[in-house]
C-alpha cells in the first residue's frame, strides 16, 4: 500500500457522518416499527398460531425497547424537560397496556405502530 492510499484510509473514517443520540435513538425505533409493521402485515395475512408467534415477538421487542427508554428516563442524568419525561413515561405505560391487549387478541397493533411513528417525527424535527 502507497502512502497515498495509506493516508486516504486514515482519514476515511472521519468522512463518516457523526450520530448522535436522536440518530440512534430513531434508528431502534424505526427498526422496532418495521418489526411490528411486518408482523401486522403476515398476521393479517394468514392467522395461523405461526404469524402470531412472529407478531409476539415483534411486540416483545417493541415492549423491551421502551422499557428501556422507561429506565433511561429515569436516570438521574437524563437532562429531558420534566414534561417531556412525563409524556415519555405515560406513552411508556400505554405501550404496555396496549401490548398486553394485542396479545390478548383484543386490539389492534397500529396504535402501537402509530406512537413510535409520532416519536421518529418528533425525533426528525429536532423535537427535545
Amino acid at each position: 500500500m502507497n502512502a497515498l492510499l495509506k493516508a486516504k484510509s486514515a482519514y476515511s473514517a472521519a468522512k463518516a457522518p457523526t450520530r448522535t443520540t436522536k440518530d440512534r435513538e430513531y434508528d431502534v425505533i424505526a427498526r422496532a416499527t418495521h418489526g411490528l409493521a411486518a408482523a401486522h402485515k403476515t398476521a393479517s395475512l394468514n392467522k395461523g398460531p405461526e404469524s402470531f408467534s412472529i407478531l409476539a415477538d415483534a411486540l416483545h421487542k417493541n415492549r423491551k425497547m421502551w422499557t428501556i427508554f422507561e429506565v433511561d428516563l429515569a436516570a438521574k442524568e437524563n437532562d429531558l424537560p420534566q414534561d417531556v419525561k412525563e409524556n415519555l413515561f405515560y406513552l411508556a405505560e400505554f405501550t404496555r397496556q396496549h401490548t398486553s391487549k394485542v396479545l390478548s387478541r383484543k386490539a389492534n397493533v397500529r396504535p402501537l405502530i402509530e406512537v413510535n411513528m409520532a416519536i421518529m417525527r418528533g425525533l426528525r424535527s429536532g423535537a427535545s
